[in-house]
């Protein structure tokens, strides 16, 4: 398996992904192509003085800023995610992972692949930790503004995610509203829960905010602009949290006694809250396999990320997505 790295994009420019593929490179049998300027990462595994047979360096004359608009970056044919997409697409990777410019990395994934046959749009699907498991949150922030079978879409795809790559055996569909009632929402959400009772979708209705983390669900269902609200919200709770925490605990001696009693619990909930134990979040409903990370990811985060795309290639996840999708095909949708 061959996996493009985008080696320029993300907060830490070439050093998470770079450090992030080294890592992956001891832990995974998985041929790591790093996608950038090549002098660079040369370098850097040079001062680590680190080699593998499994990294291979692509070079890459462009760079795509961290805010450009994702229409601009398009025009750089030459930059560090064109080339690893086209990688993709010309067969000589099987999955593209950055930490970059999210929106430029899903457009030059979306122009260069296309959907899979049966979805209209692509959707990030994100993993949040709840009380005892963790929940898919689809879409993520991919699409701001939806139809009725967008959110239909997302479900099918969220649900291939959560029962072939999270493990759920029937995962729990649920439509995130302002109100558990089947009368509750906008009209987009009541549109969309007509659609999802006439699948076969394990859907159980209505999901309000505090059900996120709650385990009633397995997916969680939302357009892009609304999901993306939820998991920045989430970053900055989880943040607050620890950081609180951490606060009270240096305030005096006593305090600091006793956090050593609780510490073992204390960084159980740091690691469940830590982006960088999932790696990144999934482009579904392209041919071909994107992991979107986060713009802060370090080495270790960059390294799960990896780790995640070579688990959607191993077990095909698209192939999974367009036979469901095909399963929409046979039902009447109209309301």
């Amino acid at each position: 398996m061959r996996i493009a790295i985008d080696a320029a994009g993300g907060d830490y420019g070439p050093r998470g992904a770079v450090e992030g593929a080294m890592e992956a490179a001891k832990r995974f049998d998985y041929e790591l192509l790093l996608v950038g300027d090549p002098r660079y990462i040369n370098h850097l595994m040079k001062a680590r003085r680190f080699s593998s047979p499994k990294i291979t360096v692509v070079p890459a004359s462009e760079k795509v800023k961290m805010g450009e608009h994702a229409k601009d970056s398009l025009k750089k044919k030459d930059s560090s995610m064109a080339v690893a997409t086209r990688l993709v697409k010309e067969g000589k990777a099987d999955a593209f992972v950055s930490a970059g410019n999210t929106g430029a990395a899903m457009a030059s994934a979306l122009f260069t692949w296309r959907p899979l046959p049966g979805v209209s749009r692509p959707a990030i699907s994100a993993i949040l930790p709840t009380l005892k498991h963790s929940v898919v949150l689809i879409d993520a922030g991919a699409n701001v503004d939806c139809k009725p079978v967008n959110l239909l879409q997302f479900a099918v795809m969220g649900h291939c995610y959560a029962k072939y790559i999270l493990g759920r055996a029937k995962p729990r569909i649920g439509l995130l509203s302002i109100g558990e009632e089947e009368i509750k929402g906008n009209e987009l959400t009541l549109a969309t829960y007509g659609l999802l009772q006439k699948t076969s979708l394990n859907f159980r209705g209505n999901a309000e905010g505090r059900d996120i983390v709650s385990d009633k669900f397995d997916v969680i269902v939302c357009d892009g602009f609304i999901g993306n609200i939820v998991l920045k919200f989430g970053e900055g709770i989880a943040t607050m949290i620890l950081r609180s925490i951490k606060g009270e605990i240096s305030k005096n001696i006593i305090s600091r006694f006793a956090a050593i009693g609780v510490k073992p619990a204390f960084k159980n909930f740091r690691k469940r809250v830590d982006y960088a134990e999932y790696g990144g979040a999934p482009l579904l409903g392209l041919n071909g396999a994107c992991i979107i990370c986060h713009g802060k990811s370090d080495p270790r985060a960059m390294m799960n990320a990896i780790r995640l795309a070579g688990e959607i290639v191993n077990i095909n996840l698209n192939k999974h997505i367009i036979q469901e999708m095909e399963l929409l095909e046979k039902i009447d949708l109209k309301i």
